[in-house]
C-alpha cells in the first residue's frame, strides 16, 4: 500500500504566521503545523478529504446549483466503493445543503431500496427538494430498466409530499456520473 508524506517547513528566515493566516487556515480545515511529518495511506488521506468536505458543507450553505457541484462531490465520496451504495442529498427551498443520507447498502451488482423509508426520511428531514444517487462498482455508467422505474417510483412518490427529485446520478468509477437530468430520464 503507497504512503504519502505531507511535511511543511517554514522558511528560516519566516516569521511568526499572522493571525488572519491562522484564521484562513483554520476555515481551510487545516491545521498549521510546522517542522511535522505526517505519514498517511492513500486510503486515509481520501477520508481525511471527505471528511474535511462535508465539515465544510455543513459550517457553510452549500447550494447545488449545477449537476458539476453535485457530480464532484459524488464521485469524491462513492467512486471507490466495492459494493453498492443508495442515498439522497436532500435540500431545502433555496437547494441548499441539509444531509447526506447513505440510506442502503447493497452487494457488488444490487441494492434493494425502500421508496416508503425514502419518504418517511424526506419528512422528518423537513426536504424540500433531493438528488438520489447510487453508484456501480462494475464502473458501467449506464442506467438500467431497473434504475429509471426506481426513479420514477421515487419522483411519484415524493411528489405526493412536496418534495420535488432534481436529478439521480449515478457514480461509477472514476468516470464522469451520469445524470438522468441531462439525459431525459427524470
Amino acid at each position: 500500500m503507497a504512503a504519502a508524506t505531507i511535511t511543511h517547513y517554514p522558511p528560516a528566515e519566516a516569521a511568526a504566521p499572522s493571525a488572519a493566516s491562522r484564521k484562513a487556515h483554520r476555515q481551510a480545515g487545516v491545521q498549521l503545523e510546522f517542522a511535522l511529518k505526517v505519514v498517511m495511506t492513500d486510503d486515509e488521506i481520501l477520508e481525511r478529504a471527505r471528511e474535511i468536505l462535508v465539515a465544510r458543507m455543513r459550517e457553510e450553505t452549500w447550494i447545488f446549483d449545477s449537476p458539476n457541484r453535485v457530480r464532484e462531490y459524488l464521485k469524491m465520496q462513492f467512486a471507490e466503493l466495492q459494493h453498492e451504495v443508495f442515498g439522497v442529498l436532500w435540500l431545502d427551498a433555496r437547494h441548499a445543503f441539509i444531509r447526506d443520507e447513505q440510506m442502503f447498502r447493497g452487494t457488488l451488482t444490487q441494492t434493494s431500496v425502500y421508496p416508503r423509508e425514502v419518504v418517511k426520511s424526506a419528512l422528518l428531514t423537513n426536504a424540500a427538494a433531493c438528488v438520489v444517487y447510487h453508484n456501480h462498482p462494475s464502473g458501467a455508467a449506464e442506467p438500467s430498466t431497473a434504475d429509471e422505474l426506481l426513479t420514477r417510483t421515487l419522483k411519484d412518490a415524493l411528489a405526493l409530499v412536496d418534495v420535488r427529485v432534481l436529478d439521480h446520478l449515478i457514480v461509477a468509477g472514476a468516470g464522469t456520473p451520469t445524470s438522468f437530468a441531462e439525459r431525459g430520464l427524470l
